[in-house]
């Protein structure tokens, strides 16, 4: 009895363990083939646990199990070792800057480029004359190879496609006979287009040498870090200065337009590029997700045409593409023949979020721009998961995405000369690392072109990170009054002006610039102030040096005045406390504006007084000394002689540079009618408001300024700030600014 209970005991156990297997309750272990499954259904093809990380930008790949099981024979190889075990496409391919770039070229004048002379007989394309033409006019460029740090070809390199027209033949031997190439040591190469038909490689079609490259369309595997610079890919008709703005005219909320997802180009049928764009039409719904491509390109299209074309080519011609883009939350930008396309700046510019498909590409300007802020960066594989994954993306993500896509837009992206400029600027900071820029500094407003680390590598030294770095601006001024009269008499107006300024809670000193021919006064000749006096002598007495980055100014904020200017201590307070909430600003008294004059077909100047205004001129104006910095090292050297050759116009110059870092009109406060104070006794050629032709002269300037720009930087504005309680009928003696309205 007792030996059949043991027996029914053991079969009913065994019945157990028999039905939890069948059930998967036990595992019985398998021999390890890599991460994936393929006798899964479900992961067929993929790997298992991956998912999209939560609104970073990327969409994380799944891994196929052959992929897997090939990474697992290969050990994992990394990305470097990748690198440098492919079959080079030129000799240089572990060049890095400490390997392959002569840093003592850089130490006797800094970081200088020399454009190599046109050869007589060659040609270069319009994009490349760009290139050249935007070097030549920056202040990097120099002219003596002696002083340079870094090269540039004149033999055009942008297209090395041998089928195309620009292309161009012997280039090896042409380079190899270059006088400085040394092997293409501190040389770089501009390149937008590389490769043919069928397998478009990245092959330029001559040895590079140690040269660095700015390549559009770089993959990965080629790039190598902190060495080479990808660019983006851009038409021929990219402006080459100048540049338009972006398309975000104002902030939508919730931040949704018509379409979720949209993209509207060329279908491969054949050959590389081809496996993503034929796929689209799975998540094309003809709703929010519009994903149109057509067949009818190139001359054998109809040889090669499947059963899809007639359909998609109908219903690609039903679309306007402008108005899709600028319609769309999302912007798909799938790789063509090269990885990169025209559709990614076309996204950026139309404020529609770039949603990446190309995988291995490099993306423009990596090694500065955070792009997780500005676009999503998907994969090939997961294109199914593309519309369910820009879906979920909050609101409050999407402005930001769409925010940043305007800042790196019109910061690097909206013209050749800014592309050129990034390029190098990035090569600068490699080169003078212990002065190169913060993260911060690159994607944030007003960006890296305007925030020149030279100056200082702190961002309490800018005005533009007060808010972010939860700082106050700074509580005093320094007062700089440029003189160009003799000093006669003790009652003349620059006499009362010091006193007035002088007498200011907020002024730290007080600087007089002294531009006159005429020797300095002696000491006791200025009167006597609470705050120090400093007289220094302008540099070769021209009208510039009042915007030079003397060491002498203690202070963050500067008050520029001149001469004759009249201000009461009260005019002097209110202006520095507005000052202080605006301090990336130019904040003052006297305002003048701009206007096209539709028969000259120019920009016109005007003094009227009218209902807005779009410059605060510099003889009474207060503004961060940041600028005085910038003023001089940002322009080219042939900008500032034709101020100082007119001795005027540097005021409308200094409010063209603080508008176009700012994209913010400057701030106009109470004031007198009367600015200026009538200089009797005094020639008229003392006073350049008295010369009959400084009106006209400023016409001109204003043209040539915009000329130079590319665009016309300054913004009208309507707002004037007045103290509160200004002009209201309450007791003045409830008024803090109280002497404003006696003036």
């Amino acid at each position: 009895m007792q030996a059949k209970k043991r027996y029914l005991i053991l079969f009913s156990t065994g019945a157990c363990l028999i039905l939890l297997f069948c059930l998967g309750g036990i595992q019985v272990p398998l021999s390890r083939r890599g991460p994936g499954r393929p006798h899964d259904r479900r992961l067929s093809g993929y790997g298992p646990g991956a998912r999209w990380r939560h609104l970073s930008g990327y969409l994380q790949p799944f891994s196929s199990w052959e992929q897997d099981r090939s990474d697992d024979l290969t050990e994992h190889i990394s990305p470097r070792q990748k690198r440098d075990a492919n079959s080079g496409l030129y000799t240089g391919k572990r060049c890095r800057m400490e390997s392959c770039f002569d840093f003592s070229l850089c130490e006797r004048n800094g970081f200088k480029v020399y454009v190599y002379p046109q050869q007589k007989g060659e040609k270069l394309s319009e994009s490349y004359q760009n290139i050249l033409s935007s070097i030549e006019g920056s202040r990097f460029y120099t002219s003596d190879p002696g002083q340079a740090c870094l090269f540039v070809l004149s033999l055009d390199t942008l297209d090395r496609d041998q089928l195309s027209p620009q292309y161009v033949h012997n280039l090896k031997a042409k380079i190899q006979n270059l006088p400085l190439w040394n092997g293409g040591k501190n040389h770089i190469i501009f390149n937008l287009y590389s490769g043919t038909w069928p397998d478009y490689t990245e092959d330029l079609g001559f040895d590079i040498g140690l040269a660095m490259l700015a390549k559009a369309s770089i993959s990965t595997e080629n790039f190598r870090p902190d060495f080479d610079v990808s660019i983006p890919l851009f038409s021929k008709d990219h402006p080459r200065t100048g540049g338009e703005k972006g398309y975000l005219k104002y902030n939508t909320i919730p931040p949704y337009r018509k379409y979720m997802l949209v993209f509207k180009g060329k279908r491969y049928l054949t050959g590389i590029g081809s496996d993503t764009r034929n796929a689209l039409y799975h998540i094309h719904n003809s709703e929010d997700v519009v994903l149109l491509t057509t067949c009818k390109h190139g001359k054998d299209w109809q040889k090669h045409k499947d059963a899809r074309c007639d359909k998609d080519n109908a219903e690609y011609d039903k679309y306007d593409y402008r108005e899709m883009l600028y319609n769309s939350t999302f912007c798909l930008v799938p790789r063509g023949r090269r990885l990169g396309s025209f559709r990614f700046l076309e996204a950026l510019q139309a404020a529609c979020v770039p949603v990446m498909l190309s995988n291995g590409w490099e993306l423009p300007f990596s090694e500065i721009i955070d792009w997780n802020r500005a676009a999503v960066i998907g994969d090939e594989r997961l294109l199914l998961q593309i519309p369910s994954t820009v879906r979920s993306i909050h609101q409050d993500k999407i402005l930001s995405l769409r925010q940043q896509t305007q800042l790196l837009w019109e910061a690097y992206f909206n013209s050749v000369e800014k592309i050129v400029l990034t390029t190098l600027e990035i090569i600068q900071d490699r080169v003078l690392l212990h002065t190169s820029r913060s993260n911060l500094m690159w994607n944030s407003l007003p960006g890296g072109l305007f925030t020149l680390p030279q100056y200082s590598t702190s961002l309490r030294d800018f005005p533009f990170y007060y808010a972010k770095l939860g700082i106050k601006p700074p509580s005093k001024f320094t007062a700089i009054i440029h003189v160009v009269t003799p000093l006669v008499s003790q009652s003349q107006p620059v006499m009362k002006l010091l006193v007035a300024v002088a007498k200011s809670q907020y002024c730290a000193q007080v600087i007089v610039l002294w531009n006159c021919e005429k020797p300095l006064p002696a000491k006791h000749r200025w009167p006597a102030t609470s705050v120090p006096v400093t007289v220094i002598e302008g540099e070769s007495k021209v009208i510039s040096s009042r915007f030079l980055p003397y060491n002498t100014i203690p202070t963050d904020a500067v008050f520029s005045l001149d001469e004759d200017t009249v201000l009461s201590t009260t005019e002097v307070d209110f202006a520095f406390t507005v000052w202080q909430s605006f301090p990336d600003r130019i904040v003052g008294y006297p305002a003048r504006s701009h206007f096209w004059d539709s028969n000259k077909e120019r920009w016109g100047y005007t003094s009227k007084w009218t209902n807005d205004y779009s410059m605060v001129l510099t003889g009474a104006a207060i503004y961060h000394k940041y600028y005085h910095y910038l003023y001089t090292t940002y322009f080219p050297a042939s900008l500032k002689i034709m101020v100082d050759q007119m001795s005027n116009c540097e005021d409308i110059l200094m409010n063209f540079l603080v508008s176009l870092v700012t994209k913010l009109p400057p701030i106009k406060v109470t004031q007198k009618k009367q600015y200026k104070e009538t200089m009797m006794g005094q020639s008229s050629r003392a006073s350049r408001w008295a010369d009959p032709d400084h009106f006209a002269q400023r016409q001109t300037c204003m043209n040539k300024f915009a000329n130079w720009f590319g665009t016309m930087p300054l913004i009208h504005s309507q707002m004037r700030l007045d103290p509160v309680l200004f002009k209201d009928q309450v007791s003045i003696l409830r008024k803090k600014y109280r002497e404003i309205e006696r003036l």
